[in-house]
């Protein structure tokens, strides 16, 4: 993908397509090389990455969360910066500050590492709501407010940000608006017997102690690259019912029985654009009613509330929203 991506015919969006989509699985390729199993998050990362979104990924230690993230990076020719999450963590050092020289006798601005590409937010609860919120507004408008001038992020820009859900020590939670501008929530679980077998196999024969090392993994797309992939992705055709479904689940979520706070119209533009990039993933021409449906869990779930009794009674959230999937009936095409 060198080469400028120009509106054109129709066989040359077409074959535009193809080749977005071939490099698309190329990527996924290499990271299952690092990432045994868990072919479902490689998926919802790739989704979230071609459709310009951020990820939460949530799963108990030792799955491999920053393991993908640090392959994703290993993948991608972009910048690469982590920020590990601690109580201590000021705003300012995750956007930068101002610092006085005393040569110039002037303030300049020192830019944080949130100035990347590809941002891995490691343990993002450990930190108080204040820091946590210094994301927020690179998260939706991708820029960074210091000293009273709007520093733009160059692009694409994605975070993604780990989370232990069992550690309750020393964590704070989320803030909802600081949840929303998540397209994806992932939740990492434990691989099969199988799969652990074929990791503990191969861990146990690299160097570096109990990880597996990404340096074997081939840079496989530039930051241009992955700006194309967005831009083909979200041409790919539509039709309305399709996303009309896309719509009527979201809004369903703000009446159905079990949840208290509903997802709002950031899960329904979060939903189309995931399907597009899905369907370009899968090298589909159009986006179908199932590309919607394979990635509704984690648009919604982090959007939406759980009833108390609910609760009490030991549901899960995913448990009410593949309820609401198997309800609301989906378009025939």
């Amino acid at each position: 993908m060198t080469e400028q991506i120009e509106p054109g015919s129709a066989s040359h969006a077409a074959q535009q397509r193809q080749r977005a989509s071939q490099l698309a699985q190329a990527l996924r390729g290499e990271l299952r090389k690092a990432l045994i199993g868990q072919h479902q998050v490689i998926d919802d990362v790739l989704t979230a990455l071609i459709a310009g979104g951020h990820v939460l990924l949530e799963g108990v230690p030792g799955l491999g969360k920053t393991l993908l993230v640090r392959a994703l990076a290993r993948c991608f020719g972009g910048e690469f910066a982590r920020i590990q999450f601690t109580p201590d963590l000021m705003p300012s050092d995750v956007t930068g500050h101002a610092v006085y020289d005393l040569q110039t006798e002037q303030f300049k601005l020192r830019k944080g590492p949130l100035f990347t590409n590809l941002l891995l937010a490691d343990e993002i609860n450990r930190a108080p709501a204040k820091t946590q919120a210094a994301l927020l507004e690179a998260m939706q408008e991708r820029q960074v407010t210091l000293e009273g001038r709007a520093l733009p992020i160059a692009q694409p820009f994605m975070v993604l940000a780990t989370q232990n859900p069992i550690e309750q020590e020393g964590t704070y939670p989320l803030p909802e608006a600081e949840l929303d501008r998540f397209m994806l929530k992932v939740r990492m679980d434990y691989p099969d017997a199988g799969e652990e077998l074929d990791m503990v196999r191969q861990v146990s024969r690299s160097t570096r102690a109990d990880m597996l090392d990404v340096q074997p993994l081939r840079t496989v797309l530039q930051a241009k690259d992955v700006q194309a992939l967005q831009r083909i992705a979200s041409d790919l055709p539509m039709d309305d019912q399709v996303l009309d479904y896309a719509v009527r689940l979201a809004r369903s979520t703000r009446t159905w029985p079990g949840l208290t706070l509903g997802a709002g119209p950031r899960a329904s533009i979060a939903l189309v654009r995931c399907a597009r990039a899905r369907a370009l993933l899968r090298g589909g021409e159009f986006v179908i009613p199932d590309d919607i449906k394979g990635c509704a869990l984690a648009v919604l779930r982090h959007r939406v509330r759980l009833a108390p009794e609910l609760d009490i009674e030991g549901l899960q959230v995913d448990q009410v929203l593949t309820q609401l999937l198997d309800q609301v009936p989906a378009p025939r095409l």
